[in-house]
């Protein structure tokens, strides 16, 4: 919660402008203090949390009580569904193409999207090979009322991340990501590398069997070897295929700055004789 509130801090010492704080609800054998960065949260005055993972049912009271508004992450209509029946305020829809976890349903945002803007009354925003302005018109066009992304902002200049990271993005191509842990229904999409060649390898010969003590040496404890020292081929990572949209490594204000010229290009020309 400390490291939490410090960064925090660092944020609004940044901008004037509001700003929301992701927390991951996930099963462990030494969970995070969630009461704890709950309460840093409300301390801290945040407005937004975007809930990830698990059901964030159980924490909507105490961040109703103090006008904290909930947007939950979701990977098909179902899910998003039961979301706006606990109460959340808004969802984001993350279709099949995502880094991280995509869900078990296999569904592209061209599919997703207008699937969610049918049967959704709250709003949605969409996650899941967002890049630039014409992501995000696309996004608009299809029922969102904006995009939501991540392998895009890890290729950018404040990333705290090692440039190791980074320059691997930059490298790789829509190509090359893999789905890992299919076998145990939680699928991840992550950039190729050995070893994620040998995470496969032994999910291909295990089959069914295959426990998550088989490929603990490949996902377990990886990030931090990973993200801050640079080792990028010491486990599987979380890689959407919009890396093969990624072409440089500009400032996030750059990077804002050419997404929303771009978008409004699109709409005042390309549009403007339909």
């Amino acid at each position: 919660p400390e490291k939490l509130g410090n960064e925090i801090d660092k944020c609004k010492a940044l901008t004037d402008k509001p700003f929301g704080v992701n927390l991951t609800f996930l099963p462990s054998l030494t969970p995070p203090d969630y009461p704890g960065l709950v309460d840093i949260l409300i301390s801290k005055g945040i407005k937004v949390v975007e809930t990830a993972g698990n059901n964030p049912k159980k924490w909507l009271p105490i961040l109703k009580e103090n006008n904290i508004k909930v947007i939950h992450k979701c990977t098909s209509v179902r899910h998003a569904l039961k979301a706006q029946d606990i109460g959340c305020d808004a969802v984001s829809v993350d279709g099949f193409e995502c880094g991280g976890h995509p869900g078990e349903d296999d569904i592209p945002n061209f599919i997703l999207l207008p699937r969610a803007a049918d049967e959704l009354e709250i709003p949605f925003v969409s996650s899941g090979g967002m890049a630039d302005g014409r992501s995000l018109v696309a996004s608009l066009a299809m029922g969102a009322e904006g995009m939501n992304m991540g392998t895009r902002f890890i290729a950018t200049k404040e990333a705290p991340v090692h440039d190791n990271v980074k320059q691997a993005l930059l490298a790789a191509t829509e190509l090359d990501t893999r789905l890992v842990m299919r076998p145990l229904r939680n699928t991840e999409r992550v950039l190729i590398n050995p070893a994620v060649e040998r995470l496969l390898e032994k999910e291909a010969v295990l089959g069914k069997d295959v426990k998550f003590e088989d490929i603990a040496s490949e996902v377990a404890g990886v990030y931090p070897k990973v993200m801050l020292d640079g080792e990028v081929d010491r486990g599987a990572w979380s890689c959407g295929m919009v890396v093969g949209l990624i072409n440089d490594i500009p400032s996030v204000q750059e990077l804002m700055d050419r997404i929303m010229n771009e978008a409004t290009s699109i709409i005042n020309d390309r549009f403007a004789g339909m």
